[in-house]
C-alpha cells in the first residue's frame, strides 16, 4: 500500500508492523477504550494482531486504518481512516466506514477532525463513494461532534455487538 495522505499538521500513511508498541500504548489505556466496550488491550501480541488485520484490509479492499503521524515530531499519534466493512452493522453492510482513535494526551487537539476531514474528501474526490458510514457511542460527545464537523447527519441509535449504545451517522 503505497497511499499518503497530508494535511497542515499530520502525515496519514499506511499502519507498518513496527507500530506495534504505539498502538499497544493507545489501546492499552483504558481510558481510550471507554466507549469502544472498556475492553483495552493486555498484550503486545493483541496489537500485532490488530496490525495484521489491517494489513491484510489494505489487501483485499485497497483502504484501511492508517497511523496519523505528526508532521512536526514524526510521532505517532492513532490512527484514522476508511474501512470497507463487509459485515452487518446496523442493518447496512459492504459499507465504507470512517473512524479514528487517538492516544489520550492528543485529544482535544483537533488532530481528528484534520485527519477525519482528509479521509473524508478522499472518500468522495477519489474513491467516489456513493455514502460514507460512521458509528460512535452514544455518550461520545466528542466523537459526535467530529463526525457532524466533518459532514455527516445522525441516522439513528442502534445496539453494537448486542451491548454497545451507538449513533449511526451518514453522508446523505
Amino acid at each position: 500500500m503505497n497511499l499518503k495522505l497530508e494535511t497542515e499538521r499530520l502525515i496519514l500513511r499506511p499502519l507498518e508492523l513496527s507500530d506495534v508498541d504505539d498502538m499497544f500504548a493507545m489501546d492499552s489505556n483504558p481510558n481510550v477504550h471507554i466507549y469502544l466496550g472498556n475492553n483495552p488491550l493486555k498484550t503486545k501480541e493483541e496489537s500485532l494482531g490488530y496490525l495484521k488485520n489491517i494489513q491484510n484490509q489494505y489487501k483485499e479492499n485497497g483502504i484501511g486504518r492508517f497511523a496519523m503521524i505528526k508532521k512536526e515530531s514524526n510521532e505517532f499519534i492513532g490512527w484514522c481512516g476508511l474501512k470497507f466493512i463487509t459485515e452487518e452493522e446496523n442493518n447496512h453492510s459492504h459499507f465504507y466506514e470512517i473512524g479514528y482513535r487517538l492516544k489520550e494526551e492528543f485529544w482535544g487537539k483537533g488532530y481528528a477532525y484534520e485527519a477525519a476531514k482528509a479521509w473524508y474528501e478522499y472518500a468522495f474526490n477519489k474513491l467516489k463513494v456513493d455514502t460514507l458510514y460512521a458509528s460512535a457511542h452514544i455518550d461520545n460527545k466528542g466523537s459526535r461532534r467530529i463526525l457532524e464537523k466533518i459532514g455527516l447527519q445522525f441516522k439513528n441509535e442502534y445496539i453494537w455487538d448486542n451491548r454497545i449504545p451507538c449513533v449511526w451517522y451518514a453522508s446523505k
